[in-house]
């Protein structure tokens, strides 16, 4: 997909997972975020990070893929979604093995690292359908 394919809608909805605080595929969005001014852009994220951790997407998440003062023209929803360690593909294991073991290292982990290194072991299916209805309702507004 190209930009110009954007330009002419006055609503665009971009998801992608998310891997290690980014966002797979976001930077369509953010290359471009001037092409985009005056359109209602809402970009939302799957992931097994509990959805209760709110703090932490606004502030991480956004902050990290969305560089200046890019992220407050941007309305973002995080979703719950699955990690089901049997389909993981070997670079997806590999990166989860780094991750809970480099945080595992840590003296005195955070709670976000604490946390980070129990979702290394989460396996199923997390999501639900009916957390988009507030997206929907942002995007019919």
């Amino acid at each position: 997909m190209k930009i110009s394919d954007l330009e002419s809608y006055d609503t665009m909805i971009y998801g992608g997972g998310l891997y290690a605080e980014m966002i797979a595929g976001v930077s369509l969005i953010t290359k471009n975020i001037q092409k985009l001014e005056g359109k209602k852009i809402i970009v939302f994220t799957t992931g097994i990070t509990p959805i209760d951790m709110r703090r932490y997407y606004d502030d991480l998440v956004m902050k990290k893929n969305f560089k200046g003062n890019t992220y407050e023209k941007i309305k973002m929803f995080n979703f719950p979604g699955k990690m089901i360690l049997s389909e993981l593909t070997l670079p997806h294991r590999t990166a989860i093995i780094a991750l809970k073991k480099l945080m595992s290292g840590k003296e005195n982990p955070t709670e976000m690292e604490k946390l980070l290194i129990e979702l290394c072991d989460a396996d199923g299916d997390f999501s639900d359908r009916a957390c988009i209805a507030e997206l929907v309702a942002y995007a019919m507004q």
